[in-house]
């Protein structure tokens, strides 16, 4: 690999080459940053001076042998060549160097660096007889003498190596001394001597600018690729050749990237490794330093990181500063993944107790609670008041900035070092609050201990109401009422609570009323449900929210109710006090028909839910964002969001809510034809607990137009009756939450029953009142669909209206398919023709396969894209009993004359039958007319069109 912004260094030693080849010493010392390349020099430098035929003496220290007396002077007698001398000769003095008296400590040897000691005699002789055989061997022939990681030799060598200098000035002897800067500048002696020999150079290699990188990049990537991410790798390796090779490599393993992805290095493994590898290659105390840089982040300091490795500030601030020169650091902290790579490398009780005496100097100084509470996270404190107070503020700074996870995990290492049950109580309370926000499973496991400690008194009542909800929940029904008791039923002469908490309660009373009405009741004092909504400009949020859907629930849809939602969606940020309350508020939304508005905030919610990483939230927004979709007449959207919400938290953590993401999941796969998908997803185990919930009836309304579309209706019509049934015991029965009295016309129709259907369908459209509303449309579907033919026109013709207003695709599309039929007895050909097409345009945009299908065969409509295209109907169904016989006589190619005298009538009757016929199929010959065949066994044909929706 060719060098690369190493013209200048190279050949200044090449020049002096040519001077030791010319009969005069020399000396250079390489200084560079780890992995800045001093190596690739020194080794280009060495194959330079062997073709000019110099003798090459090559070593490389290393910090395991800086203790091995003469490690280094071996490697370089024992890798010569012949011309050096014999090598027996040789091996005999290196190991009477290495061996000998003296040679191994500090009492008779060097030792540790350049102490003024006595050699043993035979030790100084065999190293002169050494320095003279390089003598000798220089009279024939120059020698280089080439010494990487020299801040790494032992210091035999070193003594070595400075008699060498001091006997031969004037041979054609050259040293080059490559060495990295590191902590504390290495052998200031050797430094000093090469100063006074002939010739030195003292060469600092600098890291690659980005042209230096660009040039790197162009000899593995191509010119393009490597000015678009010249930039990019610049920033990461900071110039360091080696760095950046590495950042190839992790190139070359990520593969191309994506189309359209901005141009960037890929910072992957061999980055991480390259760099623990520079770091190992440095002096313990820099390992231990890169370490606490990575512990410490952006608060290491020279001062902080002395305290913390129990060094001096003078040492630290060199060791960073070796390693910014190596590129290893940018503004004084490790790139990520270097960071990440330094943690995994140390011993797990090493790296936990380096983060327990950082959070505790963190601390003793003053810093940010949630900042020290992040190190005591990792760290192994198992006590402390001063960690469990630390760890609790941060949970509690965590939850009001929406940083759940990071709550949770304060709030676990919390209870690991609290040592005050009534303490740990509480701060468990918190923690299965955390746990229910990132999967409703985690807290599970703590809920039984919780609600034993509320009953003995052992947790503060304020933890009473959020632990109902999570009791809820999980379908532990008598354990919530206790919870739920423990306010409700609070004694009267007790103290009460101050406005805030007041709100709160009430709040949550009317939240857990809407969700779990027969579990949980309001108090006696209250009156039962609230009536009345209260003053928009005296309640807290929450409760305009939780009340106004409790008003809708039992009183149906309401402009006041609608308003009171809109401003506690206006009021309220979404966080973990607030974000059942904003679910509350768009429900009323969605079961007051304003569907765009619904929309637009779930989809307003959804985004920041997914800002704050909050799984629970997440799934929750989609889910309700998947039923507003649903009622939009969009499928597809709808099991698409649905199964977002159980990718987000899977079912087996919904609780008894599993009944809203798999009714909107059966829902959708019954809309769009996939009717396996459909009975899988009423396979999914539910807990029994959930027909105690407000899901359970959307579960139960999607099963049974599940059972109906399917063939079903007595299965279908039994789950009507159940959703029906529990509404009314609640006091939610209301169509615009399920049309269950509509649903069960069309099971009633199905099993034959018109009477009984039309006594549902016209309950259930007093119900609705006279107002605009997609409930209302359902109930005169179902109406029309079980009224004599004369009046299903009127019925339809509103229905169509009021969809169009509230905006549901799917039942616009069934409605109009049924008025289209109603128009055609009427002479109104080309109308029907344009209804029943724009039913099927609907339909096929919506992804509604069976409908689709549906209408495509009844005729008129062209072709639907995926649809099965049938036979168009002959049209006789339109026709009266005496018109079709006519119609088959004449399509027989019988006169007016021979039909008349075949069904005993006048002429004239006949031609006014034919005029009737001709207009009513649209036809205006004889040939045009159905078949005898066909007059005589036209089955009436009708549209068995999908239930109703949700």
């Amino acid at each position: 690999m060719r060098l690369i912004e190493r013209g200048k260094e190279l050949t200044e030693l090449a020049d002096l080459l040519q001077a030791c080849a010319q009969g005069d010493s020399g000396a250079a010392v390489i200084s560079a940053g780890i992995g800045c390349g001093k190596t690739e020099l020194l080794t280009t430098v060495e194959d330079l001076a062997t073709e000019r035929g110099f003798l090459v003496l090559r070593a490389v220290g290393s910090w395991a042998e800086r203790e091995s007396p003469g490690s280094v002077l071996g490697q370089l007698m024992r890798r010569a060549d012949d011309r050096l001398g014999e090598r027996h000769e040789i091996a005999a003095l290196l190991d009477a160097v290495t061996r000998g008296p003296g040679a191994a400590g500090d009492e008779h040897g060097l030792g540790h660096g350049f102490a003024q000691q006595t050699l043993a005699s035979d030790t100084t002789g065999a190293l002169h007889r050494l320095c003279q055989e390089v003598a000798r061997t220089a009279q024939r022939v120059p020698v280089l003498i080439c010494v990487d990681d020299a801040q790494f030799t032992d210091s035999l060598s070193l003594y070595w190596l400075l008699q060498l200098l001091r006997q031969t000035r004037s041979m054609p002897i050259g040293l080059l001394v490559a060495e990295c800067t590191l902590s504390k500048p290495a052998h200031p002696q050797l430094h000093a001597e090469l100063l006074r020999q002939p010739n030195y150079r003292h060469l600092s290699l600098e890291r690659l600018t980005k042209s230096g990188v660009t040039a790197l990049l162009t000899d593995q990537l191509g010119p393009d690729t490597a000015r678009s991410l010249a930039s990019d790798y610049h920033r990461v390796s900071g110039g360091n050749p080696l760095l950046v090779r590495a950042l190839l490599e992790d190139h070359r393993r990520a593969g191309a990237p994506l189309e359209g992805a901005a141009p960037r290095a890929p910072v992957g493994d061999a980055y991480g490794e390259t760099v623990l590898s520079c770091i190992h290659r440095g002096r313990p105390v820099l390992l231990r330093l890169a370490r606490a840089l990575a512990v410490l982040g952006a608060d290491a300091d020279p001062g902080l990181l002395a305290r913390l490795l129990d060094e001096d500030e003078a040492t630290m601030s060199r060791g960073v500063f070796a390693l910014a020169a190596a590129g290893l650091l940018t503004s004084g902290q490790l790139h990520p993944v270097a960071r990440t790579a330094m943690l995994a490398s140390v011993p797990p009780q090493q790296r936990a107790a380096l983060y327990g005496r950082a959070a505790e100097l963190l601390y003793q100084d003053g810093a940010a609670a949630t900042r020290v509470a992040q190190l005591l996270v990792e760290s192994e404190v198992r006590s402390g008041p001063w960690a469990t107070d630390v760890l609790c503020q941060a949970a509690e700074r965590h939850l009001a900035a929406n940083r759940i996870a990071d709550a949770h995990a304060s709030l676990e290492a919390a209870l690991r070092v609290c040592e005050d049950d009534h303490a740990r109580m509480s701060i468990k309370a918190l923690y299965a609050s955390t746990a229910w926000m990132l999967n409703p499973s985690i807290s599970a496991r703590h809920l039984g201990e919780l609600a034993v400690a509320l009953h003995d008194g052992r947790l503060p009542h304020r933890h009473a109401l959020p632990l109902a909800k999570f009791l809820l929940w999980h379908g532990r029904f008598d354990e919530a009422l206790d919870a739920v008791h423990r306010i409700v039923d609070a004694p009267a002469d007790s103290s009460a609570p101050d406005p805030a908490t007041a709100a709160e309660i009430r709040a949550t009373r009317e939240l857990l009323s809407t969700t779990y009405p027969l579990s949980v009741r309001m108090s006696s004092r209250d009156g039962g449900r609230a009536s009345r909504l209260p003053r928009r400009s005296e309640e807290d949020p929450r409760v305009l929210g939780a009340t106004a859907l409790s008003h809708v629930l039992a009183h149906g849809p309401d402009d006041e109710a609608v308003a009171d939602a809109e401003t506690a969606l206006r009021s309220m940020r979404l966080s973990k006090s607030t974000q059942e309350w904003i679910v509350c508020a768009t429900s009323v939304l969605e079961f007051t028909d304003r569907l765009d508005a619904a929309a637009n905030w779930c989809d307003h919610w959804l985004e920041q839910a997914r800002t704050r990483r909050v799984p629970l939230w997440e799934a929750e927004f989609a889910s309700l964002r998947a039923r507003v979709a649903l009622r939009q007449g969009r499928p597809k959207e709808a099991r698409r969001l649905a199964e977002a919400a159980l990718t987000q938290v899977p079912a087996e953590s919904w609780g008894v809510c599993i009944g809203g993401p798999l009714a909107n999941l059966v829902h959708a796969a019954t809309w769009t034809g996939d009717y396996e998908a459909a009975a899988a997803y009423l396979e999914v185990p539910v807990p029994h607990g959930m027909f105690r919930s407000r899901f359970g009836l959307y579960f139960l309304h999607a099963r049974g137009c599940h059972y109906l579309q399917t063939g079903r209706p007595y299965a279908a019509l039994d789950d009507f009756t159940a959703c029906g049934d529990l509404m009314r015991d609640w006091d939610f029965d209301q169509p615009t939450l399920v049309p269950w009295r509509s649903e069960s016309a069309r099971a009633q129709l199905a099993l034959a029953d018109p009477v009984r259907a039309e006594e549902l369908a016209r309950e259930e459209l007093a119900l609705t009142g006279e107002g605009s509303s997609r409930a209302r449309a359902i109930a005169l579907r179902a109406l029309a669909a079980s009224s004599p033919s004369s009046a299903r026109g009127a019925l339809l013709t509103e229905a169509v209206t009021l969809l169009r207003d509230c905006g549901d695709q799917l039942q616009l599309a069934c409605a109009l398919a049924e008025l289209s039929r109603t128009r055609l007895p009427e002479g109104k050909t080309a109308q029907a023709r344009r209804e029943l097409q724009a039913a099927g345009r609907l339909a096929e945009a919506a992804g509604a396969a069976p409908l689709a299908r549906e209408i495509s065969g009844q005729g008129f409509a062209a072709p639907l894209h995926g649809a099965t295209v049938l036979a168009p109907p002959s049209g006789l169904e339109l026709l009266t009993a005496a018109e079709r016989r006519v119609a088959g006589l004449a399509a027989g190619d019988l006169t007016n004359r021979e039909i008349a005298k075949r069904l005993a009538v006048t002429p004239s009757t006949v031609e006014q039958h034919l005029t009737r016929i001709f207009k009513k199929l649209g036809v205006r010959t004889r040939r045009q007319l159905p078949s005898a065949s066909v007059a005589s066994d036209q089955p009436n044909r009708r549209i068995d069109l999908m239930a109703e929706g949700q």
